[in-house]
C-alpha cells in the first residue's frame, strides 16, 4: 500500500472566482490598502507616535489623518497610502 496524497481542491482558484464575478480589482485593493494602512499604524506605534503628533509633522490634520487611516474609506488611493507612508517614515526619521 502507498501514501499518496490525493488533491483535494478541484475547480478555480479563488483568484479566478473573484476575476469572473468581476470583484478582483476591487478585493485586490480593498486588501492593499488594510496593508499599507496596518503598516501605517505599525509605524506610529513603533515610534511612539499620538494621531495627533503624526498629523502635526505630516502638516494635516487629525480628521485628514483618520480619514487615511480608515481602511474602509474607499475615497483614499493606494497611491496616497503609500506617499503619506513614505513621508510619516521621513517625518519619524527612519
Amino acid at each position: 500500500m502507498t501514501n499518496q496524497i490525493e488533491d483535494v481542491h478541484s475547480g478555480s482558484s479563488f483568484d479566478e472566482f473573484l476575476i469572473e464575478e468581476g470583484l478582483h480589482e476591487e478585493v485586490e485593493s480593498a486588501a492593499i490598502r488594510r496593508v499599507l494602512v496596518w503598516q501605517f499604524e505599525q509605524e506610529m506605534e513603533r515610534k511612539q507616535k499620538t494621531k495627533r503628533a503624526m498629523a502635526k509633522e505630516l502638516k494635516t490634520s487629525r480628521s485628514q489623518l483618520d480619514r487615511l487611516l480608515d481602511p474602509q474609506n474607499t475615497t483614499v488611493s493606494i497611491e496616497t497610502l503609500s506617499a503619506s507612508g513614505t513621508r510619516a517614515g521621513k517625518a519619524a526619521g527612519a
